[in-house]
C-alpha cells in the first residue's frame, strides 16, 4: 500500500474525518454500559420508575447519536475508497497503455485484466472496510479496557489476558492465509486466460470438436482454484469459534469472580453487567477484525500485484522530434533484424528496403516468414533488435510516438471493431471526421454497399466484437477506419484475406486512386493481390529471398514462382 498512497491525493481529509466520527460513535457506545449499570443499581434497586425512563431515554439518545456518527463515517469512507479506487484504476489503465508490446506480451492480457478489475476492487473494498470498521476496533478495545479499569482493577485482569490472546490467534491466522490469497489470485489469472481463449476461439474449438478437452482444462483450473480457496477458507473459519470460545469463557470468569466481589461489597450488580458488556464489546470487536482479515488479505495481495505492474517500465522510450517531410524516402529499413523476447532466433534477418510517397510495396511469404513482424516494426509497436527503421532518413526512435502512430497506420490481420455505431468506429481514425468523410472512406474500403442498406446507415449499431457483421465486412470497416485518417503510410497486413477476388481488386484500385500521396504496404498471401505493386519483397524464414516487380520475380525468384504455381493450381 505504501507505493499506492499517492492516489489518496484529494481524499486524505476523508481518511481523518471517517475515523473521527467512528471515534465519536465508539465513545457513545462505551457510555451505554455505564448508563445500564446506573439503571440497575439506582432505578431498579430503588424502584424509581421515573429514573429508569429518564436513563432509558438517554440510551435511546446515545444510540441515535451513534447511528448518525456511523452513517457520517460510512459516507466519508465511501468517498475516500471509491475516489481512491477510481484514481488507482485510471492510473493503472494509463500505465498499461504506456507499456510496449514487449511488456504486455510478457505479462499477458489475462493477468492485466485481473489486476485492473479484481485487484483494484479488492484494494478499494479493503480501504472502505478499514475506515468503516477497522478504525472502530482500537477505540472500542482501548476504551473498554480503560472503562473496566475505572470500575475494578483486579477484575480487569481478565481483559488484559483475553485481548492479547485473541490478537495472537488472529496474527497466526493472518500469517498463514495472506500468502495463500496471493497465490489464489494467480490461479484466477489462469481461469481468466482460459475463459478469454475459449471465447475468442469458440469457432475453432467447435470446428475441431475440442469442446470436451477445453472444458476439462477449464474445470481442472477451476477445481484447483476452488480447492485452495476452500483450504484458506478453512484456516480463516477457525477464528470465529476460537474467539467466541475465549469470549464466553472470559464472561463466565467475570461473572464467577465478580460474584465474590459483589458479596464483599466491592462491586455492584450493575458493575458486573457493565463488565460483561465491555467484555462482549471487546470480543465482538476482535471477531469483526477476524472477519475483516479476509478483505484485508485480498487487499494486501491485490496491492502487491498492482504495485508489481507499476514497477514494470516500458522498454520503448519516446522520442523528442517532430516528423518533418523531406526528399528522403518516407520509410526505410536499413539492415533490420528483430527477435521477440525470450526467442533464440530472429523473426526477420537483415531486411532492407525503402519506400517513397505514393509507391506501393507488396510483401509475400509463407506462414511464419516475418511479414507481420515487419508490419509491427513500422508503427514502432516493437523496436528493431539490429539495424535502423527510418522515417525521412531519421531513426524512427527519435520521433514522438504519438506522431509515428498517426504517420503510420496499420490494419492488422484480425479485424477489430468496438461496440457503438459504424460512425463511431470509423471516427477512431479521425475523431473530427464529417459524415461525408466517413462515407468516402467506406466507399474506398468497399464497405458502403452493405452499410447503405442498413436502416440507420452510418449510425447503425455495432455489437460487441462486431457480431452483427461478417468477417469480410469487419475487415472493410477496419480498412475504412484507417483510410479516413489519410495516413502518410498505410499498412494492409493481410487485411483483405476474407474478401473475394473481385472485391479485393476494387479495394486496391480505390486505395491507389484516392490515396495517391500515401505510401502503401500490402501484405498478402495472394500473388494476384500484389501484381501491380511497384516492388514486391519475398520472405522465407525471416530472410528476403527476392525483391522486384511481379514479372521480374516470376523469372528470377524460385520461391515466388512456386507461390504463383501453387495458387494457379488451386484455382
Amino acid at each position: 500500500m505504501k507505493k499506492l498512497l499517492k492516489y489518496f491525493e484529494g481524499y486524505k481529509k476523508y481518511l481523518f474525518l471517517g475515523p473521527f466520527f467512528k471515534l465519536l460513535e465508539a465513545v457513545f457506545e462505551l457510555i451505554v454500559p455505564l448508563v445500564t449499570a446506573k439503571i440497575i443499581d439506582v432505578g431498579i434497586y430503588s424502584g424509581d420508575r421515573d429514573y429508569i425512563i429518564k436513563m432509558s431515554l438517554v440510551i435511546i439518545f446515545l444510540g441515535l447519536a451513534g447511528l448518525a456518527f456511523a452513517l457520517t463515517c460510512q459516507y466519508f469512507a465511501a468517498k475516500c475508497a471509491y475516489g481512491f479506487g477510481t484514481k488507482l484504476r485510471t492510473a493503472l489503465y494509463r500505465h498499461i497503455n504506456s507499456l510496449s508490446r514487449t511488456e504486455t506480451d510478457r505479462l499477458g492480457a489475462s493477468t492485466l485484466t485481473t489486476r485492473l478489475i479484481n485487484d483494484t476492487n479488492a484494494v478499494q473494498t479493503g480501504i472502505n472496510m478499514g475506515i468503516r470498521l477497522a478504525t472502530r476496533l482500537p477505540f472500542l478495545i482501548i476504551g473498554a479496557i480503560i472503562m473496566a479499569l475505572s470500575l475494578d482493577v483486579k477484575l480487569s485482569l481478565v481483559f488484559l489476558v483475553t485481548a492479547p490472546l485473541i490478537a495472537f490467534i488472529i496474527y497466526k491466522i493472518m500469517s498463514r492465509s495472506i500468502p495463500m490469497y496471493g497465490a489464489n489470485q494467480k490461479r484466477l489469472d489462469r481461469i481468466s486466460m482460459l475463459t478469454g481463449e475459449n471465447l475468442e476461439g469458440v469457432r475453432v474449438i467447435r470446428a475441431f470438436s475440442r469442446q470436451k478437452e477445453e472444458t476439462e482444462k477449464f474445470c481442472d483450473a477451476s477445481d484447483e482454484f476452488s480447492r485452495h480457496a476452500v483450504m484458506v477458507g478453512k484456516i480463516s473459519s477457525v477464528l470465529n469459534p476460537v474467539t467466541f470460545m475465549i469470549m464466553n469463557l472470559s464472561a463466565a470468569l467475570i461473572i464467577w469472580a465478580g460474584g465474590y466481589r459483589v458479596n464483599s461489597g466491592s462491586l455492584t450488580q450493575g458493575d458486573i453487567t457493565a463488565f460483561v458488556s465491555y467484555m462482549t464489546q471487546i470480543s465482538l470487536a476482535l471477531i469483526v477484525l477476524a472477519n475483516l482479515i479476509v478483505f484485508f488479505n485480498k487487499a494486501a495481495a491485490g496491492a502487491r500485484r498492482i504495485a508489481d505492474v507499476f514497477e514494470v517500465q516500458s522498454s520503448m522510450k519516446d522520442g523528442n522530434d517532430d516528423i518533418v517531410p523531406s526528399e528522403e524516402p518516407v520509410i526505410e529499413f536499413d539492415d533490420v533484424s528483430f527477435s521477440y523476447a525470450d526467442s533464440s532466433a530472429n523473426s526477420v534477418d537483415n531486411i532492407s528496403f525503402s519506400l517513397k510517397r505514393g509507391e506501393v510495396l507488396g510483401i509475400i511469404g509463407g506462414t511464419g516468414s516475418g511479414k507481420s513482424t515487419i508490419a509491427n516494426l513500422l508503427p514502432r509497436f516493437y523496436d528493431a533488435t539490429e539495424g535502423i527503421v527510418k522515417i525521412y532518413g531519421k531513426d524512427i526512435r527519435s520521433y514522438k510516438l504519438s506522431q509515428v502512430r498517426r504517420f503510420v497506420v496499420s490494419v492488422p490481420q484480425k479485424a477489430s471493431v468496438i461496440s457503438g455505431t459504424v460512425a463511431e468506429n470509423i471516427r477512431m481514425g479521425k475523431p473530427d471526421a464529417s459524415d461525408e468523410e466517413i462515407t468516402e472512406a467506406l466507399k474506398t474500403a468497399q464497405a458502403y454497399d452493405f452499410i447503405e442498406k442498413l436502416p440507420e446507415g452510418i449510425n447503425a449499431p455495432v455489437l460487441q466484437g462486431g457480431k452483427n457483421f461478417s468477417g469480410g465486412q469487419k475487415q472493410r470497416l477496419t480498412i475504412a477506419r484507417a483510410v479516413v485518417s489519410k495516413p502518410d503510410v498505410l499498412i494492409l497486413d493481410d487485411s483483405t484475406s476474407a474478401l473475394d477476388m473481385q472485391t479485393d481488386y476494387r479495394l486496391r484500385k480505390a486505395v491507389s486512386e484516392n490515396l495517391r500521396d500515401t505510401a502503401v504496404i500490402m501484405i498478402s498471401q495472394r500473388a494476384t493481390s500484389l501484381k501491380n505493386a511497384d516492388r514486391i519483397l519475398v520472405l522465407e524464414d525471416g530472410q528476403c529471398v527476392g525483391s522486384g516487380t511481379h514479372d521480374e520475380l516470376a523469372q528470377s525468384c524460385p520461391v515466388y514462382r512456386e507461390i504463383i504455381e501453387i495458387q494457379k493450381a488451386g484455382e
